[in-house]
């Protein structure tokens, strides 16, 4: 494909590289496809569906590895320097995709491409490294092992350039923890799911790019009207920037929307040590940022002492605080700040770590587990030195650390008991640090997202009940009054729809969720990045096909309609504190759910799309 027929914003190249051939090509997609589809979370769904077989194991040469840049991706706006990965997860068994921010993503952008996808497996462990158009399959057996900062400073010492981003797996990874992430930077993460567990079955140890071609963008000064407002309307974001995320943690445990003990509680007395505020006052050194964005949001830490932590590796973000932290029953900061660094250098996702460990608590706790499983660990809520203990087990699968690695239901069917029941899941995905017994939307999206509990392609019911900057984001829907955070009407049903489908709509361009825009600015945005004469019509329509898409992979996988659900915890109130007499109705979830079908074009018993659905959205 020439330059002249490529739409700004894209480069029109597919990297293919074959790990078991040790083979490289370029392959081209033209206009049609990239409307259709967009980039990030649109290309690695279609690509998915289109080149999976059905029932393959995740782990085999068979499952492929995908990477994709959006549009947005590397330009000059801020939020744009974002990536989407995709693969079989082996975690679910079904669709997954998680997005990660940082540069990686931008320099592949530069480097002449718009994808990645990974096939085959090497013989012994290799890495990809892609430069302004080239591309080369190396050893990287010296890199096995080793732990992300090491393999990223030694790519980058090979190759001779400071300037080279690396996405990596440690020995997470390596490992197959099956909810291994990739990290790039050494913080930033394409999190759930368990993609670097596929990158490690795969012997491909690292991803490196450099590139220096800037992507085209047709209409410049209409991006640069945008930054102008952003920057003009820092009240929107001066919080994100000056605490990053966790700054109302301690307002969240009052209204109940903090986990604590697996969940099962509401009362924890140390969180204001561990908020985003504690991060700040006693172990933050700066704040840094990703691609061309001044929001600079994330926390990077330092610590001294016992529980030394490497400021290499970023700080811990709200999932984390709240993950290893009080869902953990934990309140010390610097050992939570340990944790993170841990999971970053060992490539571990860190809400699924902090649930397994929460779950092997209580199952300790119940006496489904002891001191003889555990190897002489104390695995109580509220034991720091267990959880950083269980976290280095786990990276390496040893001891107790094998089973757990395999997720939260694969543990509880080895331990039995009823032990099902401690396992905070959906379709085998952990759920991370919000509550739908406050957010009953949030329960709903729980449910239905096709790769699990997640969220960020989500609706966070407390945003929306009083009119205000977050209820005109939703204006250009429909939506016109607030609505209570525990209704579940055709009303909350239909938000959580437009809501979903915008944040579907900004993984694939791709932007982060933290840029306050509605529907409107992401189309003009768009348009001026491509030249093309788009509508929200056409990107909602995107985001349905790629949601619609996601729903027929995982149909193909043997999920039906009851896999839509939640714990059975969240039947039951909270043993204490805020929602203590507030159980989740499953019985409006099941209606929720029928509705959000019909509203989808899916069956509304079954949730497969109707055949009219699929050619209104050209899957036909």
């Amino acid at each position: 494909m020439t330059e002249e027929h490529i739409s700004g914003g894209y480069n029109g190249k597919i990297l293919r590289a074959n790990l078991s051939t040790r083979s490289i090509s370029v392959e081209e997609i033209d206009e049609l496809f990239c409307r259709r589809y967009l980039g990030g979370a649109g290309f690695v769904t279609y690509f998915q569906w289109k080149e999976l077989k059905q029932g393959i194991d995740p782990l085999d040469p068979d499952n492929k590895l995908m990477f994709a840049v959006g549009p947005v991706t590397g330009v000059s706006v801020p939020g744009s320097g974002r990536h989407c990965v995709g693969a079989k997860s082996p975690l679910t068994g079904g669709y997954a995709k998680s997005e990660s921010g940082g540069f990686w993503g931008v320099e592949l952008k530069q480097a002449g491409y718009d994808g990645i996808i990974i096939e085959g497996k090497a013989d012994k462990p290799v890495y990809l490294w892609i430069h302004d158009g080239e591309a080369s399959i190396r050893d990287a057996a010296h890199l096995w092992g080793h732990n992300t900062k090491e393999t990223q400073d030694s790519i980058k010492t090979e190759l001779g350039d400071d300037r080279i981003r690396v996405a990596t797996i440690g020995p997470g990874g390596e490992h197959l923890v099956k909810y291994a992430c990739i990290i790039n930077e050494l913080k930033d993460a394409a999190g759930r799911g368990g993609m670097g567990a596929v990158m490690g079955s795969k012997n491909l140890k690292a991803i490196a790019v450099r590139g220096h071609k800037k992507p085209r963008v047709v209409e410049p000064e209409r991006l640069k009207e945008f930054r102008e407002w952003f920057m003009a309307n820092q009240e929107l974001w001066q919080g994100m920037h000056d605490r990053g995320t966790g700054g109302m943690m301690e307002g969240d445990m009052a209204a109940g929307n903090i986990p604590v003990s697996n969940f099962r509680d509401g009362e924890f007395v140390d969180i204001s040590k561990i908020t985003a505020q504690a991060v700040r006052d006693t172990i933050r050194v700066k704040m840094e940022g990703c691609f061309a964005c001044p929001l600079r949001c994330k926390k990077v830490v330092q610590v001294d002492g016992p529980y030394s932590v490497d400021s290499a590796y970023g700080g811990p973000e709200y999932e984390t605080l709240a993950a290893i932290g009080c869902n953990c029953g934990i309140g010390d900061l610097k050992a939570i700040a340990k944790g993170n660094e841990l999971c970053n250098a060992y490539s571990l996702d860190t809400i699924s770590a902090g649930d397994v460990i929460a779950f092997a608590m209580e199952c300790f706790e119940n006496g489904l587990l002891n001191t003889k499983d555990t190897g002489g660990i104390e695995l109580r809520f509220g034991n720091a030195e267990a959880m950083l203990k269980t976290i280095e087990l786990i990276a390496r699968r040893e001891g107790i650390g094998d089973m757990l690695a395999e997720g939260t239901v694969k543990a509880a069917e080895k331990i039995g008991r009823g032990a099902i029941e401690f396992a905070m899941q959906v379709k085998g995905l952990e759920i991370p640090m919000h509550e739908p017994r406050l957010k009953a939307g949030l329960g709903l999206g729980y449910a239905v997202n096709p790769h699990g509990a997640d969220h960020m392609n989500n609706i966070h019911d407390t945003m929306y009940t009083e009119p205000g900057a977050d209820l005109d984001v939703v204006k250009p829907f429909g939506i016109l009054e607030p609505l209570a955070a525990d209704e579940l009407g055709p009303s909350k049903v239909s938000l959580f729809r437009y809501v979903q489908q915008e944040l579907i709509i900004r993984d694939c361009l791709v932007l982060c969720d933290f840029i306050p825009c509605d529907i409107i600015r992401l189309r003009d945005i768009l348009a001026a990045v491509t030249g093309w004469r788009t509508s929200s019509v056409e990107m909602l329509k995107v985001a349905e096909r790629t949601l619609t898409l996601a729903r027929m992979i995982n149909i193909r996988e043997g999920f039906t309609a009851d896999d839509d659900k939640l714990p059975n915890r969240f039947s039951q109130p909270r043993r204490n504190g805020a929602l203590s007499n507030k159980p989740y109705d499953f019985q409006q979830l099941q209606k929720a759910k029928s509705y959000y079908y019909g509203l989808m074009g899916w069956d509304t018993k079954t949730g497969i799309p109707t055949p009219e659905k699929l050619e209104e959205l050209c899957l036909e």
